[in-house]
């Protein structure tokens, strides 16, 4: 009988020390886990705030690009049209330059209304300027724009911000 006593002992001892055992190993995989739980929110949450950045960023841009803030940036009206002109396509493409690694942050269909934007804005402007005589001042080229921007669905900006804005609700939602 001792010996089986001294036997189960041993066996108690031996249960119990593998119980430890194993709730060491579990709470270090536990704690692996937590690491790698966190380190994943952390890349989530930097992914958040690049995207959130990315869509201010773009909206900063279809703000600048409208038409009539266009043409309330530049300089001097003193020049000539095609002056006038050629800056305005100039700072519309490096505008769009400048921002064109946000891209990877937003939606295909964000970027796409962001190139719309800039194609569209260039090509009024070019249309705009096309009807003026050679000898026109940046004043007559600036008051066409203006007047072209006042017509109903001219300014595309209004359309784009309002995808930006949208998708800005589903980044964060």
């Amino acid at each position: 009988m001792t010996l089986l006593e001294i036997n189960f002992q041993y066996v108690e001892i031996a249960v119990i020390v593998f119980y430890f055992v194993i709730i060491g190993l579990l709470f270090i995989e536990f704690r692996g886990m937590k690491e790698l739980i966190k380190e994943r929110a952390d890349v989530n949450n930097e992914g958040l705030r690049l995207k959130m950045q990315a869509l201010e960023r773009l909206t900063l841009f279809a703000e600048r690009a409208g038409l009539k803030n266009l043409i309330g940036r530049v300089d001097s009206m003193q020049t000539s049209a095609a002056t006038l002109h050629t800056n305005l396509v100039n700072m519309l493409k490096s505008e769009y330059e400048y921002n064109v690694t946000q891209q990877i942050y937003v939606s295909p269909e964000v970027w796409n209304a962001i190139t719309r934007l800039r194609d569209q804005n260039i090509y009024v402007i070019n249309q705009l300027a096309a009807t003026l005589p050679t000898e026109a001042i940046a004043m007559d080229l600036g008051k066409r724009i203006l007047e072209y921007s006042m017509t109903t669905n001219a300014e595309l900006n209004t359309v784009v911000l309002d995808a930006l804005q949208y998708e800005a609700k589903k980044v964060l939602s």
